[in-house]
């Protein structure tokens, strides 16, 4: 008996092995992907610039790249000495020799050599080059010495251009590019891109814009959809016809609700814009998606439009776990509707408004989809939120690191607002009031 005791696992023991494979799926699809995106953030790399499409930790050489486009490099420096005459020819020439002399340098390592002629293979039969023959590992010395070479012969080759001394001056810059290209040098940047936010008057704006359209919407989504909770949990006749017409601007796509929006705002003819005008709300139909404030109360009322639903339907599960008893009992006691509500309804609804305003909160918080189909984040970045804005460094400038770090600065204010929520309004739903 006591042997067995001894093998069987304790019930603390058992209640961690139950809960491993949820906390390995929440490492895998949830941590993993910020870890990397951190990562990511600690290097410059950018999908525009050949050399930093990759993470490098060391300086080196792109042997695809170097390959392919040295032959190129030999035949225009070649072909522009045969048509030149004179000391021009003299120049080329030793332009030549000196870039042959460079390329046998480089080729003296034979891991260079054999990668050489095994990518030149490869590529006249059209076939991919594998990672492992794509870079090789350079020292200091030897990259910027092959740089040092380059930047001479190109600043030869524009001279001799500028001079009229080449047939095709305008092929020295592509070849000497082409080259260039090649090197590759660390682009580890550390902590950089998150010192430069914190100066960043854009993202300050794009955060300030964030926090605004979250704690609007979800105030006003809140209180509404308490007052449609309400409205739908009392029996009516149609009440069930009610219940599915409520949740119909939820089920929209948010894209299409989003350009249906757009449409309902537009300047000339938009519904929306016309009866704001025609009521006294806005002084031009044309102001809500051409101005600041315009821009922003539009977004929002788009959102709280199709998200109010989703608040409504949360608080209409709670109200159905508050015991009918207890609004009899207070009736008996005398207390009004008004009383009922404060004294009953919101204090049972607690748990419920916790999770209906955290999920509302994150969801807000992280909005994308509906300002970007809406306004893009215009006009002038007034209504661009941290994730708009990085998409449009990540995408539109391809500058991956810088991305990242602002991925990451979504994920820190994401993972603060969870834990305030918690903090402030969750000890009962913890427990931790239970004591008191």
């Amino acid at each position: 008996m006591n042997r067995q005791n001894k093998g069987s696992l304790s019930e603390k023991q058992m209640g961690y092995l139950l809960i491993l494979p949820a906390l390995l799926i929440i490492l895998i699809i949830a941590i993993w992907p910020v870890m990397r995106s951190f990562w990511i953030s600690l290097h410059d790399i950018r999908l525009n610039d050949p050399t930093k499409t990759e993470v490098h930790s060391s300086y080196g050489l792109d042997m695809e790249r170097y390959v392919s486009t040295f032959p190129n490099l030999l035949r225009y420096v070649k072909k522009e000495a045969e048509a030149a005459q004179g000391p021009a020819k003299d120049k080329l020439e030793a332009i030549r020799q000196e870039i042959e002399q460079m390329n046998q340098a480089l080729q003296q390592s034979g891991e260079i050599a054999s990668r050489y002629e095994a990518i030149d293979q490869l590529l006249l039969e059209f076939k991919p080059i594998p990672n492992e023959l794509k870079y090789v590992t350079l020292t200091g010395e030897a990259t910027d010495a092959i740089r040092t070479t380059l930047a001479q012969k190109e600043s030869t080759l524009l001279e001799m251009g500028a001079n009229k001394q080449l047939a095709k001056p305008e092929g020295a810059v592509g070849v000497m590019a082409g080259i260039t290209s090649a090197i590759i040098e660390p682009n580890y940047v550390g902590f950089a891109y998150y010192q430069h936010f914190l100066t960043d008057s854009r993202m300050w704006a794009a955060l300030y814009n964030t926090f605004f359209f979250t704690v609007v919407s979800v105030v006003i989504e809140l209180v509404l959809g308490i007052a449609i909770a309400l409205l739908i949990n009392r029996p009516f006749r149609g009440r069930g016809l009610v219940r599915a017409t409520v949740l119909i601007p939820w089920a929209i796509p948010t894209v299409i609700s989003a350009m249906m929006w757009k449409f309902l705002y537009d300047g000339q003819n938009g519904i929306v814009a016309h009866l704001f005008e025609v009521t006294g709300l806005v002084s031009d139909m044309g102001v809500l998606l051409s101005t600041k404030a315009g821009a922003m109360f539009s977004v929002i009322l788009a959102d709280v439009w199709k998200t109010t639903p989703f608040m409504a339907l949360l608080l209409f599960a709670g109200l159905q776990t508050i015991p009918h008893s207890l609004y009899e009992a207070a009736s008996v006691d005398g207390a009004n509707r008004m009383q009922q509500f404060f004294r009953i309804t919101l204090p049972m609804l607690k748990s419920t408004i916790l999770v209906a305003l955290l999920f509302r909160t994150l969801d807000a918080f992280r909005v994308f989809d509906l300002i970007y189909a809406l306004t893009g984040g215009g006009p002038a970045n007034s209504t661009e939120t941290i994730s708009i804005y990085a998409y449009k460094t990540m995408f539109a400038q391809m500058s991956f690191g810088e991305g990242s770090a602002l991925a990451v600065l979504v994920f820190l204010c994401v993972a603060l607002i969870s834990i305030g929520y918690i903090k402030i309004l969750g000890a009962d739903l913890l427990g931790e009031g239970n004591g008191k």
